[in-house]
């Protein structure tokens, strides 16, 4: 079904309602479509001008791209809210961090609307998502008419608004690592007004331990202080092997504000942005270590 909308501009509005007729209108059109789900993105960008499609997809209402599922790894639907990743009991179990974030996207009514794979399509550098998906070795599943296929997030957001994508594909869903035994994780984000705020910078950590209390795996991940969203190599490969001593952490600390590339605009400076990712590292491994202690205590009570 199409209809014509107009709020500068026109384009034509494809409701699927079926994967099958997005998939086809994909394979026929696609240059030429851009793909709505929530919009909370997308349609402030579309009234403003930045993106000009002849034709919106609209994708909400496809079943196939709904639904959570917890296990060995934890699945979810592209179309998923955030406030429904927020709010599901298993996804505070499986992976805290991802609950966390989902929590903090806007107001609770972009919560409800906006969803998971629209805002790692939307690629932004300051994504609240985006870190949690990198420090939990997500993957994205991309369908066309032909093929199937499944990319690390960290290799398909390629830059700001910019993923690996093709034309008539479709995003169905994300697939991520749940946290293991002896492991903690934690988003932390610094904003004017929290959740309604953009990150002026956010991060992400997950640190698994041994049973003396060392480091054994350390993912860290930074939004808003580069040009996308990136992993921390340098500040996980000094953490690894510690048992967070104030010289591992320091220095853990000052390794990420190095590889951190951020800007001045309207919300923060680029030195105060910078500034604040030795804290972050701080609050976030400390939140890990007591996360991973509780875990530890329960599993053996």
């Amino acid at each position: 079904m199409s209809t014509a909308i107009s709020p500068r501009r026109k384009a034509t509005f494809v409701d699927a309602r079926g994967l099958a007729e997005a998939i086809a209108t994909l394979r026929e059109h696609g240059p030429r479509v851009t793909i709505l789900a929530g919009g909370t993105d997308l349609m402030v960008q579309y009234i403003r001008g930045d993106v000009q499609p002849e034709i919106l997809l609209h994708v909400r209402r496809l079943e196939e791209l709904k639904g959570i599922v917890c296990g060995s790894r934890t699945e979810i639907g592209a179309v998923t809210t955030h406030w429904q990743i927020a709010s599901r009991a298993e996804i505070r179990t499986s992976n805290p961090a991802l609950a966390e974030a989902s929590a903090l996207v806007g107001s609770r009514q972009t919560q409800n609307v906006g969803t998971l794979a629209g805002n790692v399509v939307n690629a932004s550098p300051a994504s609240d998502l985006l870190p949690v998906l990198l420090i939990s070795d997500a993957t994205v599943t991309l369908l066309s008419a032909t093929t199937t296929r499944e990319l690390p997030v960290g290799d398909f957001v390629v830059g700001r608004r910019a993923t690996m994508r093709r034309p008539d594909e479709l995003v169905t869903k994300l697939w991520l690592e749940p946290v293991g035994a002896r492991t903690g994780e934690t988003y932390l984000k610094i904003g004017r007004r929290g959740a309604m705020e953009v990150a002026i910078v956010g991060l992400a950590a997950r640190l698994s331990f041994d049973e003396d209390g060392a480091v054994t795996r350390a993912r860290i991940a930074v939004c808003s202080a580069a040009s996308k969203v990136f992993r921390a190599l340098d500040a996980e490969q000094r953490l690894l092997g510690s048992t967070l001593d104030e010289e591992a952490i320091r220095e853990a600390g000052e390794l990420v504000r190095r590889t951190a590339n951020p800007i001045t605009d309207a919300r923060a400076t680029a030195d105060y942005r910078a500034r604040l990712l030795a804290p972050l590292i701080r609050r976030a491994v400390y939140a890990c270590r007591e996360q991973s202690a509780r875990q530890t205590v329960v599993g053996t009570a």
